[in-house]
């Protein structure tokens, strides 16, 4: 259950009666996500009409120095016609309030599914609304650093050390030489954008074909717009046994490059990101792996399907990303 701190019916009107947008009638608990608490919530302006909100209350992994940066970008975006929500600000123009000592923040709510099973239109449509979203971000104000650059995955798993690794999985360890290649992979020179750099399909909304909703911008860095497409790659094309669907990864760097042609040196270079984007993920769920408890209400993700990405990649990248 992602709501971490309980706010009673009192304290949530309060906090909804600082924004322009009616009168609380409703508010349930999302149990979707692990680091944040979110609230549906439901208001009535004076004329009786309803509109729906996502409230939000930053509880960990989020640096409250990162706020503007995430919240304005959403705003960015959305006003370039990009399905991204907008921020709610407050009376006093403010994207962000502060309450007990953690910040929280509403947000537009966009209607759709996050697909489970996606199919190739899907993809193609994901991989164009990518490619707007690279190029709605040029001229955005802000910047922010990768946090989960290549070095930084290296150095997340040489903390875990090979031997809680291998507690994990016996082949887990192994991946660490990989890691390192990677890290020395230098993507400064490629062409840069606000990058999601997150792009599951749980963070994505669609309706049929249709992309409705991109959300879940808190991993959004400065980056490079080939990992990006990586990342999104390595999230959407394989199928629940850990198989690539080669319809859907044809399907999604299509839709990308219907809008934004890829440069030599990107496209060069992208079976080598998709590496570094496999890691990325081998590291982050061993962390998150050892860090859990083993009562803990939480299932686990199990970070050798992404060592199984990085195998594939690393014998099929040239000819899936020719």
């Amino acid at each position: 259950m992602a709501v971490y701190t309980h706010l009673g019916a009192e304290e949530l009107a309060a906090l909804i009666a600082h924004y322009p947008v009616g009168d609380l009638v409703s508010a349930k608990g999302i149990a979707e996500g692990v680091s944040n608490s979110n609230w549906l919530i439901d208001t009535a302006g004076k004329d009786g009409s309803a509109t729906r909100f996502i409230l939000t209350m930053y509880e960990r992994r989020i640096e409250l120095e990162d706020l503007p940066y995430f919240l304005g970008l959403l705003d960015h975006l959305s006003a370039k016609g990009c399905p991204v929500p907008r921020t709610i600000h407050d009376r006093d123009g403010a994207s962000f309030r502060m309450l007990d000592g953690k910040a929280v923040a509403l947000i537009e709510f966009l209607p759709g599914v996050s697909p489970t099973e996606p199919e190739p239109a899907q993809a193609c449509a994901v991989g164009e609304t990518l490619a707007r979203i690279h190029a709605a971000s040029a001229d955005f104000g802000l910047s922010r650093t990768n946090t989960m650059s290549f070095a930084d995955n290296l150095a997340c798993l040489e903390k875990c050390g090979g031997d809680a690794l291998g507690s994990i999985h016996p082949d887990l360890p192994a991946m660490l030489e990989p890691a390192r290649e990677a890290a020395a992979l230098d993507l400064s020179a490629l062409p840069q954008a606000q990058i999601h750099a997150d792009l599951f399909p749980d963070n994505v909304l669609m309706l049929g074909d249709k992309v409705t909703g991109l959300i879940d911008f808190y991993f959004a860095c400065t980056g490079a717009m080939a990992l990006d497409l990586a990342v999104t790659h390595a999230a959407w094309c394989f199928d629940g046994e850990g198989k690539y669907v080669p319809a859907l990864g044809e399907a999604l760097v299509k839709g990308y490059k219907s809008v934004r042609a890829l440069e030599q040196d990107e496209q060069a270079l992208l079976p080598q990101i998709a590496k570094g984007a496999a890691i990325r993920f081998v590291a982050s769920r061993a962390e998150d792996w050892l860090d859990t408890p083993d009562d803990a209400l939480v299932t686990r993700k199990d970070p050798m399907q992404f060592v199984a990405r990085w195998r594939f990649y690393n014998e099929n990248g040239a000819d899936v990303f020719a």
